[in-house]
């Protein structure tokens, strides 16, 4: 009988030896992982995968967190604890190319200085109180090495980024931000802009001042992160180290210039595209003499059609939900123009570029739409809102009242995208490869370029015509997904519509009231990153909401407000009180009577009650929160794990019965 027990000798020595294998398989397999939460929240994307293990170098994660600073700041902590299982995860992935090492600062050491060399500054937990660290710095684990070697002089440069604050609400990316900056880290120079644009963006002249024309202050926000390029609108061919092409209402540009952009992107460049409709820009460079083309519209149809986009240059978006109020004259009220937006949170997507904006400013816009049986993904990223409709252009045209567009407004019901980024496997707008160069392409000049055969000199005109015989072998079939960000509107470049300029001790200020700039540096800081690193997109959520948590803070917040109103309320009829034995009493303020002392003094006592009150309701509610966690942490760690165990030894005893039961 001894030998049919369930907790038999041998079962245990089983169960022991069980357990000890799985511990020993678990410590084997560090990398192994099972990811059973909702969102997939520790599951790296394959982009980071691949940043992290195909480093050529090693890099070095110094992750600097005030971990006893913290230690009254359980939300913080949590946070903390995050950031660093996300950090080792990457470390993981990495197959020993990234190292970790989490750094204390205390106040007055060596790690503070340490810190403080890096960019990472301390930052108060609430006004005048405690500072605490919580940044990032990845460094070139070599480039200590190879500055000792250079000598003394050069021991101190350093290849490294940081990340000064990582603050909780960007949870979302920081897969995307860490593996930013291992790629800066990896490839430090910045990458190259190449500006093609039919408008004065980067500065020119004014024919009717005589004077020359400042760039816009996008174009100096571009200029000081990437080295911005100009490049010739009659170009036939993008240059290789070009990372991302920034094409700006491109009007009229000859077969060659749309097959060298098409090539650009069939061999993995990056473009960001902004097309128009009706340039409200253009019109004002008319205006100040800048001859330029006939139509204020661009459009770049082949190639769009190519990568899977439908685009009506000759229809704008009329939205009036969003509509923007404008002032037609002095001394007038401002009017609602359907034609000028300001697009708010809602109309962002949580793609990496628009997820944190907040609003931005258009002037007669177009919409986007992907193309019917297009192999390319088209993502929404910018939307108008559902009270919108498209109109013909015509009406935008030289308009000088905007009431005329309530007239013609019927809202669809749709809403139109306005940016787009589209990804994926395309083909070349050029199937059957470069174009030829005929004369009356030579010779089909514009206004603002002047391209003509006229101009050229009497051995440029010699030469014959066609392709260079320099331009690479064409291709038909993109390599790999394609990377590019369309946008259907120019104005929203323009100062007029998100920042104002002026000059402070002779320097340029620019002063944003719109994010149009940071949409603009977010997507070409986003597509000047490698494949892998678009191809991240932001983490779920790790908050959940706690229902009985939420409903015991619910309660204690009542009973809070409750006590702070009854505080109110007695502070508020005791000053009525005085000031009335004030009157009374008709004496000097400096003087207290009797009645005024007890007053106070009843006061004070009603004041200290309240607070004791108050400081009772909010340990009361922590201690109901606390034992909640403690009654979760025993279910979590004992409950379950004991009818789990329960159940086995049940289904083994019911074995067990029947084998008894059974015949023979």
């Amino acid at each position: 009988m001894q030998n049919r027990t369930i907790f038999s000798v041998s079962g245990l020595i089983a169960t022991a030896v069980f357990l000890l294998l799985a511990v020993a398989i678990i410590s084997s397999f560090p990398r192994l992982r099972i990811d059973l939460t909702q969102d997939r929240l520790f599951t790296l994307a394959d982009g980071t995968r691949n940043i992290v293990r195909n480093l050529d170098k090693p890099i070095e994660l110094l992750f600097f967190y005030s971990d006893e600073g913290t230690a009254d700041v359980p939300q913080l902590r949590a946070y903390g604890n995050r950031v660093q299982e996300l950090l080792r995860e990457m470390v993981i992935a990495s197959n020993g190319n990234l190292s970790l090492q989490v750094i204390d600062p205390l106040p007055f050491s060596v790690e503070e200085d340490l810190a403080t060399e890096y960019g990472v500054q301390a930052v108060p937990l609430s006004q005048g109180g405690r500072e605490v660290y919580f940044g990032l710095v990845v460094l070139d684990a070599t480039s200590d090495d190879a500055g000792e070697e250079a000598g003394e002089e050069a021991a101190g440069e350093k290849i490294f980024q940081s990340m000064p604050l990582i603050r909780p609400d960007q949870e979302e990316f920081l897969e995307y931000e860490f593996s930013r900056l291992i790629t800066q880290v990896l490839s430090p120079e910045p990458p190259v802009v190449g500006i093609l644009s039919s408008l004065d963006i980067d500065g020119g002249f004014n024919p009717a001042t005589g004077q020359p024309t400042q760039p816009w202050a996008i174009m100096e926000s571009i200029r000081y992160l990437y080295e911005a390029r100009r490049i010739d609108p009659a170009t036939n061919l993008i240059e290789d180290d070009i990372d991302v092409l920034m094409v700006v209402h491109p009007q009229n540009l000859s077969e060659q210039t749309l097959y060298a952009i098409d090539q650009h992107v069939m061999r993995g460049g990056k473009v960001m595209v902004f097309v128009d409709p009706n340039a409200d820009t253009q019109s004002q460079q008319e205006m100040m003499g800048i001859a330029s083309f006939a139509s204020l519209a661009s459009d770049i149809a082949p190639l769009l059609q190519a990568w899977g986009v439908d685009y009506d240059p000759e229809r704008v978006v009329a939205d009036q939900e969003l509509a923007l109020f404008v002032t037609v004259g002095q001394a007038q009220r401002p009017i609602t123009h359907l034609g000028m937006i300001g697009v708010q949170r809602a109309g962002f997507s949580n793609d990496i570029v628009t997820a944190r904006l907040e609003i931005m400013n258009m002037s007669s816009l177009g919409a986007l739409s992907p193309s019917e049986g297009a192999s390319t993904n088209f993502e929404p990223l910018i939307q108008s809102s559902a009270t919108a409709m498209l109109m013909k252009g015509e009406f935008f045209k030289a308009l000088s009242d905007p009431t005329i567009l309530l007239d013609e407004f019927v809202a669809s019901g749709e809403r139109y995208t306005i940016a787009a980024r589209v990804t994926g496997p395309a083909s070349s707008a050029f199937p059957d490869g470069a174009p030829v160069v005929t004369d009356a392409d030579s010779s089909a000049g514009t206004a603002t370029f002047d391209l003509s055969v006229d101009n050229l000199s009497a051995d440029d005109a010699s030469e014959p015509l066609g392709i260079e015989p320099s331009l690479p072998a064409h291709i038909a079939q993109s390599n790999g997904s394609i990377s590019v960000i369309v946008v259907a509107d120019t104005d929203f470049l323009a100062d007029r519509m998100w920042a104002q300029v002026g000059t402070m001790f002779g320097q340029r200020m620019v002063q944003a009231f719109a994010n149009n700039g940071d949409f603009v540096i977010n997507s070409l800081d986003n597509l000047g990153g490698s494949a892998d690193l678009i191809s991240i997109r932001n983490r779920g959520r790790y908050a959940r909401p706690f229902t009985r948590v939420l409903q015991l803070q619910r309660a204690a917040d009542e009973r809070l407000r409750e006590e702070e109103t009854e505080l109110l309320n007695a502070l508020a009829a005791t000053e009525q009180q005085l000031a009335a034995l004030n009157q009374q009493e008709g004496n000097d303020n400096s003087i207290l009577s009797p009645q005024q002392e007890a007053e106070i003094d009843r006061f004070i006592q009603q004041q200290l009650e309240t607070r004791r009150q108050l400081r009772e309701v909010q340990h009361n509610l922590n201690q109901e929160i606390d034992n909640l966690g403690s009654v979760l942490k025993l279910i979590n760690t004992a409950l379950i794990p004991v009818l789990l165990i329960v159940t086995a030894l049940t289904l083994a005893y019911l074995r067990r019965r029947r084998r008894e039961s059974s015949p023979g």
